[in-house]
């Protein structure tokens, strides 16, 4: 469902595809191939908008929020994850049920683990591998890890393109 709040209308790519279970509201703008899942709350409320690069993927039950929020192209958020920081860096992947909150920036390349909880105020350098509570850097990403998180984005557009075709 995609609903305007105010006078803000929601900017949706027209090769992107918006599951008709998932709700964007308000200032929102969605680059081309996105995908967004059903279950996917993105909430455009703030005193400046949500920006959503291309070919950026956001899984089933995840909540994106933020004022001034940036999701730059390439990104992958897993399931069930809490976006609420400024910016998420260009191929970066946001793993399972994961927790990114509000004054965070996240370099490009960034590997965040499933469960991990990533402080207001971090500031994590580009290809940086980040696990636990709180979340810590722990090491650089491997390039097969680099590798794979470009693999998922794509494969992700792909997968929405399916349901696209198919009226979903």
């Amino acid at each position: 469902m995609i609903r305007s709040l105010g006078d803000k209308i929601p900017q949706v790519a027209d090769s992107a595809w918006v599951s008709e279970f998932a709700y964007v509201v308000g200032d929102v703008e969605i680059g081309e191939h996105c995908s967004i899942w059903p279950g996917v709350t993105i909430r455009g409320d703030g005193e400046k908008g949500i920006v959503i690069g291309k070919f950026v993927n956001v899984q089933e039950g995840s909540v994106v929020h933020g004022s001034g929020l940036v999701i730059e192209d390439y990104v992958s958020i897993g399931h069930c994850v809490v976006v609420h920081c400024d910016l998420v860096g260009e191929g970066s992947l946001l793993g399972n049920n994961c927790t990114v909150l509000g004054d965070v920036v996240l370099g490009k390349q960034c590997l965040i683990a499933a469960n991990s909880v990533v402080l207001s105020g971090s500031n994590i350098p580009d290809k940086s591998f980040v696990t636990g509570i709180p979340g810590a850097v722990k090491r650089k990403v491997s390039p097969k890890q680099t590798e794979e998180m470009a693999h998922t984005s794509l494969e992700q557009a792909e997968r929405a393109e399916l349901f696209r075709e198919s009226g979903l």
